[in-house]
């Protein structure tokens, strides 16, 4: 069989068997998928076992999938369920990590360029990562699942943010009117499918949803492509129009019958959960260069100044996000669901190794530490907030809790 067939066989082999892994062990402790889906390409890349090996075509793939995993985070945020003090507060501990992050990268990198770039990855969150977690814990719908999507949100979003001013290769200013005209096309984008009536759109999506039309996810790759395509126009990272796409499709969506609204998400879900977001995941296992991190004694000891420097710099601050109410394990949990971080990570190492500014040492160190973040920080948070009855009967916490409005 041609190699790169056989490593295509050997991603959906991992895909297959992450979430009965998952499932298996489920009983002794609540592993998020993503850590087996990391793991398996692990152990099948060039750093194991040696059986796949990253191509130009799953190098694409992966891409798509990192797309897709940050348009689902959009799609999914309940942004009625946030703004307000979940949204104030979180927007206020990201700018603090900002601050602080940017601080410690100056002070500990080996040039303020490279600082930067280590600022930045210090003060994102996967929400793509611990939305899922927090679902299959009945949690999205609490206080506290919102504090968390409010958390996330903000800490996906501001960082790519700031890669578009500070690490698109041009003048901060000149970057400052690039985003500025995608945030004007991306409102005008969010404008039109607010106000727009959208019946006829809701009935070929019905009518086609058992057929071999399926207008709702074509719509779906559709709203990615062109938000992607204006992005990567204006010189913008990608992910942030795959972000902003998902919050189009869920106001596109708002009309429409619940019944609806209900078999579109999930037909989404399983392209995105099921297909292209392990993809990415697997293709992470698969290229992480072990060996660079083993034989580098000051990559190695990077990984717990950087894990820890997520948990200062990301963590604590994301902490100020928390319900009215919340206990002290509420808080430290928040804490470690703020700090688990990946995908911008990549994001940024990538950038800044093309750009010469961040050593192969930096950068491996930091995908370590944030591989590390993603397989350990959701279970810490997990265990430490622990069973809570009044979700898991589906009671709103809301109403035990008051909020500030």
């Amino acid at each position: 069989m041609d190699h790169e067939a056989w490593t295509l066989v050997l991603f959906a082999l991992c895909a297959a068997l992450a979430p009965l892994l998952a499932r298996g062990v489920r009983r002794f402790a609540p592993v998020p998928v993503v850590v087996f889906e990391i793991l398996l390409g692990l152990l099948v890349g060039p750093a194991l076992l040696g059986w796949a090996t990253p191509s130009d075509f799953t190098e694409r793939l992966s891409d798509f999938g990192l797309a897709m995993l940050f348009f689902l985070a959009g799609h999914e945020i309940d942004v009625a369920g946030i703004r307000g003090r979940p949204l104030r507060r979180a927007v206020g501990g990201w700018l603090v990590s900002l601050v602080v992050g940017v601080g410690l990268g100056v002070l500990l990198a080996s040039t303020a360029a490279a600082g930067v770039f280590v600022g930045i990855a210090l003060t994102s969150t996967a929400l793509g990562t611990i939305l899922p977690v927090i679902s299959d814990a009945g949690e999205l719908g609490s206080p506290f699942g919102r504090a968390v999507s409010a958390v996330g949100a903000v800490g996906e979003f501001g960082p790519l943010i700031a890669i578009s001013i500070f690490l698109s290769g041009r003048q901060p200013g000149t970057a400052t009117v690039v985003l500025l005209v995608f945030v004007v096309l991306a409102a005008g984008a969010l404008l039109l499918a607010v106000r727009t009536p959208h019946g006829r759109v809701h009935r070929a999506i019905e009518a086609t949803l058992h057929t071999s039309g399926q207008f709702a996810v074509r719509l779906v790759m559709l709203v990615i492509a062109v938000l992607v395509a204006i992005s990567i126009w204006l010189g913008l990272d990608m992910l942030l129009g795959a972000f902003v796409a998902g919050l189009v499709l869920k106001a596109v969506m708002r009309d429409a019958a619940d019944p609806l609204v209900e078999q579109v998400d999930a037909k989404i879900e399983a392209v995105g959960y099921g297909f292209l977001v392990p993809i990415f995941f697997v293709s992470t296992g698969v290229t992480f260069d072990l060996h660079a991190l083993v034989s580098s004694g000051f990559a190695l000891a990077g990984l717990p100044v950087f894990l820890a420097l997520f948990l200062v710099v990301r963590g604590i601050p994301g902490a100020f996000a928390a319900p009215v109410g919340a206990t002290r394990r509420d808080r430290v949990s928040l804490a470690f669901f703020s700090a688990t971080a990946l995908p911008i990570i990549v994001a940024v190492t990538n950038i800044g190794r093309n750009a010469g500014d961040l050593s192969s040492a930096t950068a491996t160190s930091l995908v370590g530490a944030g591989l590390l973040s993603v397989l350990v920080f959701p279970l810490v948070a997990l265990s430490l907030r622990g069973t809570r009855p009044d979700v898991e009967e589906g009671v709103d916490e809301t109403t035990a809790v008051p909020e500030e409005a």
